[in-house]
């Protein structure tokens, strides 16, 4: 998505380890007009599929996951990091490591907010090594349901965790794919 490279060149910073930091306009100070344009393009790369629901995990990923589930005209559900008091009943439950953070979270949905009848696109703001997708499809397949395929706003593809997902069978789209942020220089795909 051109409109999405642009703004990376123009006011993404390439950070120490490999983190590309687009808060300006993407994941803190949230340029909507941008994220909406990015859910519109989501929704017409998935047209035709048949989606009952949008899974994302919070905190950064539920803006653009919340675009895409608008203009694809279904539900959003977000996996908390955590379990929280104020969520109860049986929970679908996974690990995930944040290469971000360097931490790991147990991310935590109600299982009755995905039924063995729905049928789910995974939206995330990034995609690097990965663990997030794969935490979020393995949420999706302890409830039985389908996965209709992965959305990404930004994939950094020098860090594979694309190429993995996608060799397990999972349709994965992304919005920009970055080949290498050497020296501080973005390149695209």
């Amino acid at each position: 998505m051109k409109e999405l490279e642009e703004r990376i060149l123009q006011e993404g910073k390439v950070l120490p380890g490999g983190v590309l930091k687009v808060a300006s306009f993407f994941n803190v100070n949230i340029d909507t007009s941008l994220t909406m344009n990015m859910g519109r393009e989501i929704a017409r790369l998935f047209d035709g599929c048949e989606i009952t629901k949008v899974l994302t995990v919070e905190t950064s990923g539920i803006p653009l996951a919340l675009a895409a589930a608008n203009f694809v005209g279904v539900p959003l559900i977000f996996a908390k990091k955590n379990p929280s008091s104020n969520i109860d009943g049986e929970m679908l439950v996974e690990k995930v490591h944040s290469y971000t953070h360097g931490n790991d979270n147990f991310i935590v949905v109600p299982r009755e907010y995905i039924s063995k009848d729905d049928k789910i696109l995974i939206v995330d703001d990034f995609l690097a090594v990965g663990n997030a997708l794969r935490g979020l499809c393995s949420l999706v397949s302890q409830a039985g349901a389908a996965i209709v395929g992965c959305a990404v706003g930004i994939e950094k593809g020098f860090q594979h965790g694309g190429d993995v997902i996608r060799q397990s069978g999972i349709r994965v789209e992304s919005l920009a794919v970055i080949d290498s942020m050497d020296g501080g220089e973005i390149i695209f795909r």
